[in-house]
């Protein structure tokens, strides 16, 4: 009974699995028949954030020991909460800063920590293309070739054989896009880069080109944002953003100090975490 005195619409009965899937979430509106959602996981920090080494193919080298930390933190997180469980498919671009986070939180990305089988790797989810550049300092980047001016002109490349920032953000944004199209009423998964977060929040939320700025939003490592597809609208909605909950970061302003202990060997709870569990085979259940 409604409390008008009406009878109440009726309503499928939740399960615990469906509360779980949908922990972190807040959705003011139920998701529209067929609609698609995507998680743009940011990777952990990286070699080349610590050293300031511009990460293109040649200068990424993965992980830090904090960025292992920081995705191992955030497994633990979605072991214990399920809200990715339903997930369809796990891609990640082909930088090896990614494809390290990708493959370090396979086990708690779908059903079970095979079911999805193979990372899905595409460069077109890649960080903007550097081009000469890969693998220089940035004060070397800069020495070289200058800094672009894209607050005035962002069809200027980054270096020779670069990309713009333009370029970049139809690039990034289109990939997403179609990651979503070739996944109907799904939920998927990406592990990708802050520059291509920032590139579909300026392309999904309609950002004017002489407004937006690169830079202007901060984007932490092993952070979660959640895009909505409503197909019969072509309309995306933001469901969450620079979600880090439970992730440690590095201090700001400092090389070295953690704010809190967790991830690879140790959990948030000081405890063996789950990618640990799984790897020495300490944990039943999940399949």
């Amino acid at each position: 009974m409604s409390p008008d005195g009406g009878q109440a619409d009726s309503q499928p009965e939740r399960t615990n699995e469906d509360v779980r899937a949908e922990a972190g979430v807040l959705r003011i509106f139920p998701a529209e028949a067929g609609a698609s959602r995507i998680v743009l996981v940011r990777h952990g920090e990286a070699e080349c954030n610590l050293n300031h080494i511009i990460g293109g193919p040649k200068g990424c080298t993965g992980l830090t020991d904090l960025g292992r930390h920081q995705v191992a933190a955030l497994a633990d997180r979605l072991y214990e909460s399920g809200e990715l469980r339903k997930a369809t498919a796990l891609y990640s671009s082909v930088l090896p800063r990614a494809t390290e986070t990708a493959e370090r939180l396979r086990p708690v990305v779908g059903p079970g920590p095979t079911a999805l089988g193979p990372v899905r790797e595409r460069r077109d989810l890649s960080e903007l293309h550097p081009g000469d550049s890969d693998g220089l300092m940035w004060s070397e980047m800069v020495e070289r070739f200058g800094v672009p001016d894209w607050d005035h002109d962002p069809t200027v490349p980054i270096a020779p054989g670069g990309e713009s920032w333009s370029e970049f953000v139809e690039r990034a944004s289109g990939a997403v896009r179609a990651v979503l199209r070739e996944h109907p009423g799904a939920l998927v998964v990406a592990a990708v880069h802050a520059g291509v977060i920032e590139a579909t929040m300026i392309a999904f939320l309609g950002v004017a080109p002489d407004v937006y700025r690169r830079g202007w939003v901060r984007i932490v490592h092993a952070s979660m944002t959640e895009w909505e597809w409503v197909p019969s609208e072509d309309r995306f909605v933001l469901l969450r953003f620079n979600d880090s909950c439970g992730v440690p970061r590095r201090a700001e302003g400092g090389s070295g100090a953690v704010e809190e202990r967790a991830g690879q060997g140790v959990g948030r709870a000081g405890k063996p975490g789950i990618l640990d569990r799984l790897t020495q085979g300490l944990l039943g259940g999940r399949s």
